[in-house]
């Protein structure tokens, strides 16, 4: 007769270390992250929580500069707004004061000009010819990458006539 647990890898809390250690050096990880992982390798929550602060006092692990790497890396590449950055992060259980400080990497200058060429790029794109149904379809597109509000209608009233 097999055992319920055939197949299953079991880790001791030095083989676990090692591996999140791995895991955190390959790109910096926020503590759910590396929470969920451990849970998924069967570890009990006293061996996660001293896998944890291990990772947290080598500097394996650093909710703020995660959060500024994120918010750097989705605003750069993906073209993500503060919203969506926010939004996410917060998903992630990272505190205020660290999405406040990953949020104050990004420079007003930069942030603007991205959302002007993301919303003249898009708007190339949308082939309507309603000029209401095009600050639509522009609107739409810039508050789901999670731009404000306020700067979406600005920019979409500058741009279509």
């Amino acid at each position: 007769m097999r055992s319920q647990f055939s197949g299953q890898k079991f880790y001791s809390i030095q083989e676990a270390t090692q591996k999140m250690e791995r895991y955190c050096a390959y790109q910096e990880r926020c503590h759910k992250e590396v929470t969920e992982k451990l849970k998924n390798m069967n570890m009990i929550p006293e061996a996660i929580d001293q896998i944890i602060g291990h990772l947290i006092q080598e500097n394996f692990l650093n909710e703020e500069r995660f959060a500024k790497a994120f918010a750097r890396g989705k605003f750069n590449i993906k073209k993500w707004g503060a919203n969506r950055i926010k939004n996410e992060l917060k998903y992630r259980d990272i505190s205020a004061y660290n999405i406040k400080s990953a949020l104050a990497e990004i420079s007003d200058e930069d942030y603007l000009r991205t959302l002007d060429e993301l919303a003249r790029k898009r708007l190339d794109q949308i082939k309507e010819t309603n000029s209401f149904k095009k600050k639509k379809k522009l609107a739409d597109y810039l508050l789901y990458r999670g731009w404000e509000s306020h700067l979406v209608y600005e920019k979409t009233n500058e741009l279509i006539r």
